[in-house]
């Protein structure tokens, strides 16, 4: 149980943190790669379809049941489903709420680390050094060739900016909710979003950088992401859907654990309708009008659609665009601060990540503020030493991010809006949704929250476990074929990775772990409860 009753300062003050939680590295370099890969307006249309379909909904269930959750006393997310279902099974529901949050922050901080480092270097001219071949440098600097190659400490190295970005998140998240994640947000949040109207001011002005390549214009950017083709032809692709699904499930944090601990925080008279809704608002602008507009046409204008198709996240954020930023005047001002910016948006995300884990240690086991941030440090440490260490090929990394930062996030989603739609009740969970509420979820959403969103995810959940495990082709009938991905072979195959195993074995004891822990805090809090009359104290 909580030691102390935490609270925001501000309803600004958790809008921001709440945007700033979602805002992330997939605004600024995952979206537009997806949007150019499939098509651009064909991707956009089932963006905005699952976006009101699943990110909408399941937000507005998990601000509802994580103020539930609080003003029953808890505000992890197993104490959270423990008081809202009743059934001494209902902690485990929540189990996911801290092991995803938790075990993403493990190599999610190792990646911030990345964005801080790149500023830093882009700073002292590092970055735009004559004849640079920066492939090169990103694999020497988060050392991709080899086992424990990153263990070093120099500017060039990602070691000395991992210690930092670590200390930085657990300083933050010691200060507490009001002092640490809110005073982050509410300055982090807007000086964001400023740098980033900079720099999309200068590469809207960077019309045509080589004459010799006309067609390589800024106005060609904008429409190899946004110009409409083959949109008929593009929404009949099954993997168009589930990118865009994927994305907006993962961009907005919904069913990632930090948001229900989040709104746990709130009062009984605090809006979450609206408040939901203006945080999906705001990660929106920063993925769509801000991220948009400013990687792909950058991209574009320099290197034509050979530097945006198949780049992937890593490759277009910390390999092409430093080229970029190198042929542009003033290029190393504004590379300091588009680097900047990645860390912001990061550091926003990690410490979302960390509350959910320091709220179950203090309220589960009833530890003080510094023990629960020892506990969760070297739970944490132990991951992101994995993750350092096993840096070839990035594959510790990979492996978690696959089994628990994709796979686990679709799981811990389903569960929310089926206790929210089925559990709950629709009728009651609306009904508290409401209470305080400065906008009404409309009528038409009652049928959507309990009948469509869930049916439509575990759709796409279904597609993406034939897709990503099974190596399903997408086709019915003979033609139908499946080569199990390198998820499975790298574990079980003929020729299994050490990486991967341990990466996977450290999920496994991670899991049995926390649910040890999750039992011995259900013991107290129903004792706890017992004895003060079926109320937590």
């Amino acid at each position: 149980m909580s030691k102390t009753q935490e609270a925001w300062s501000s309803r600004l003050g958790v809008i921001l943190a709440v945007a700033g939680s979602a805002v992330g590295l997939g605004n600024f370099l995952r979206f537009p790669g997806l949007a150019t890969q499939y098509g651009g307006a064909a991707f956009m249309i089932a963006y905005f379809i699952s976006l009101l379909l699943l990110g909408i909904p399941i937000g507005w269930a998990e601000w509802t049941m994580g103020r539930k959750g609080g003003l029953a006393g808890y505000h992890s997310s197993p104490g959270i489903f423990h008081a809202i279902i009743r059934h001494p099974a209902g902690k485990y529901l929540g189990l996911l709420g801290f092991i995803v949050p938790v075990m993403v922050y493990m190599y999610y901080v190792y990646i911030e680390a990345w964005c801080l480092g790149y500023a830093l270097n882009a700073a002292t001219g590092n970055l735009s050094l004559p004849g640079m071949n920066y492939s090169d440098f990103f694999a020497t600097f988060t050392g991709t060739r080899q086992d424990g190659a990153s263990i070093h400490f120099g500017l060039s190295d990602v070691g000395i900016f991992v210690v930092i970005v670590y200390a930085l998140n657990f300083f933050f998240i010691y200060r507490g909710i009001s002092k640490g994640v809110e005073f982050v947000c509410k300055w982090g949040m807007p000086l964001l979003i400023l740098i980033a109207l900079i720099i999309l001011a200068r590469v809207l002005t960077l019309g045509t950088p080589d004459p010799a390549k006309p067609d390589q214009n800024v106005i060609n950017g904008l429409g190899f992401m946004w110009n409409p083709k083959e949109i008929a032809t593009g929404l009949k692709n099954p993997q168009l859907w589930l990118a865009a699904a994927g994305q907006i499930f993962f961009s907005l944090s919904v069913g990632f654990g930090a948001i229900i601990t989040y709104a746990s925080y709130l009062k009984q008279k605090d809006d979450v309708v609206l408040s939901g809704l203006t945080a999906a608002s705001a990660n929106e602008f920063c993925e769509v009008a801000l991220g948009g507009l400013i990687t792909v046409p950058a991209a574009f204008v320099f290197f034509g659609t050979a530097g945006i198709v198949g780049m992937g996240t890593f490759g277009l954020g910390f390999n092409v665009l430093p080229h970029v930023f190198a042929q542009m005047a003033f290029g190393q001002f504004f590379a300091t601060i588009f680097y900047l910016l990645l860390f912001l948006a990061a550091i926003t995300s990690s410490l979302s990540m960390l509350q959910p884990g320091i709220a179950f240690f203090e309220e589960g086991l009833g530890l003080g503020r510094k023990a629960a941030m020892g506990v969760l440090g070297l739970l944490t440490a132990l991951g992101t030493a994995l993750v350092w260490w096993f840096s070839k090929d990035l594959k510790a990394l990979d492996t978690i991010d696959f089994w628990i930062g994709t796979v686990g996030i679709f799981v811990c989603g389903t569960i929310l809006i089926i206790v929210f739609g089925w559990v709950i009740g629709i009728d009651e969970g609306i009904n508290e949704a409401h209470q305080g509420a400065e906008m009404r979820i409309p009528g038409f959403y009652k049928p959507i929250m309990k009948y469509i969103t869930p049916l439509y995810l575990l759709a796409i959940f279904v597609m993406f476990l034939l897709a990503n495990i099974f190596g399903w082709n997408f086709k019915f009938g003979p033609e139908a074929a499946f080569n199990p991905t390198s998820y499975v072979t790298d574990l079980v195959g003929d020729n299994p990775s050490g990486p991967a195993r341990i990466a996977f074995g450290f999920i496994v004891i991670t899991i049995i772990f926390v649910t040890f822990l999750v039992a011995q805090a259900g013991k107290r809090w129903e004792a706890a409860e017992k004895s003060n009359g079926g109320k937590k104290s």
